[in-house]
């Protein structure tokens, strides 16, 4: 059997792949993405369960089984922040607002620092 040659095209991603399949939220879902992800990083540091992590926070067991599973949808970014600070009281989210000069530069997404 002989494997036919086809020609990928190429295609850079802009750093938020919600934006790239143009999502008309996509910044927010990107961020929202990001809080999360420092979420299940704490969660995975300390091997906590979810429920252990509902009884160390206050927050129902199912919204970090949600945050793990990745389903945001039902989370504002206020909750997920509020999430992410009953875990680390000393969190701390920068955001960087985009201007003309920044978008010139390699990296301009917004970042969270812990």
């Amino acid at each position: 059997m002989k494997k036919q040659e086809e020609k990928l095209e190429v295609i850079r991603g802009s750093g938020n792949v919600y934006k790239d399949f143009n999502y008309p939220d996509a910044a927010v879902r990107q961020l929202k993405a990001k809080v999360a992800a420092e979420i299940i990083g704490i969660l995975d540091h300390r091997q906590w369960s979810v429920r252990q992590t509902a009884k160390e926070t206050g927050f129902q067991s199912a919204d970090f089984s949600r945050v793990r599973n990745a389903d945001l949808k039902r989370f504002t970014l206020d909750r997920l922040a509020r999430m992410l600070e009953s875990l680390n009281p000393k969190v701390r989210l920068d955001l960087v607002p985009v201007t003309r000069r920044s978008r010139r530069r390699k990296r301009t997404d917004t970042h969270v620092s812990v």
